[in-house]
């Protein structure tokens, strides 16, 4: 089969309908990954219908939530994910992607031009640091991060950046019990309370996933993030 007509029967299971310009692009990102990863470590991840399943599906998992408007980081994004698929499927968000690797944020740029893509851009540092600075403290609609750490710490990371009335979005993998609990002191003194739990089933696969949505009520205090290594180090 053609891949860029799977790549839009996948969506479809989604319920999101592609344009051909939109699945070419994640056609030529997906490529772009592979000929990178050849020579720097980006993802395990690199055959076709993996990676269509396993990073592009589930990074537009968000849609069982809501659809995404207005803006939104992606903190410790790695080769792109979810951000530059949320990007392509939706046109009109202003992205903001965060790396703590500059070698990574090289290869985002080169993909962000050459997919031709707007209003976003690929920023090399540390959530920490770029919590402190104004154009980044609670201005963005959504947080969204994939990143392997847990709720308490992604929570110190991502909550100082949304805006109030904005959503931290964790994916996770379906066994996040006790990450909640242990999580929930943390949530409430940075200025979070959990809306929403989503559980599902990756479509096509056996794969258990959650996302969920954690809604800024009030301003994060100012003394977080504390300073670097610290919310990975000694969790709220």
């Amino acid at each position: 089969m053609d891949k860029q007509i799977e790549i839009k029967d996948a969506f479809q299971m989604l319920r999101i309908s592609l344009t051909d310009r939109q699945a070419e692009q994640l056609l030529n990102y997906y490529d772009l990954l592979i000929k990178k990863n050849k020579v720097m470590n980006l993802t395990a991840i690199t055959e076709f219908e993996e990676v269509l399943c396993k990073h592009f599906i589930d990074s537009l998992m968000i849609c069982r939530l809501e659809e995404p408007k207005g803006s939104l980081i992606d903190m410790g994004t790695g080769a792109g994910f979810p951000g530059i698929p949320l990007k392509i499927v939706y046109p009109d968000l202003h992205v903001v992607l965060v790396d703590s690797l500059n070698k990574r944020i090289s290869f985002l740029q080169d993909v962000i031009q050459k997919l031709g893509l707007e209003h976003i851009k690929a920023v090399h540092g540390r959530a920490e640091e770029l919590a402190k600075k104004k154009e980044y403290r609670e201005q963005f609609d959504y947080c969204v991060s994939r990143a392997v750490a847990n709720l308490s710490s992604l929570s110190e990371y991502c909550l100082p950046f949304v805006k109030i009335g904005g959503s931290f979005i964790s994916y996770k993998s379906a066994k996040v019990q006790d990450e909640l609990k242990t999580g929930e002191r943390a949530i409430l003194l940075l200025g979070g309370s959990l809306e929403r739990r989503e559980d599902f089933v990756l479509p096509g696969s056996d794969i258990s996933r959650c996302l969920l949505q954690i809604r800024k009520v009030k301003s994060t205090p100012a003394k977080y993030p504390r300073k670097a290594g610290i919310p990975t180090k000694e969790p709220l």
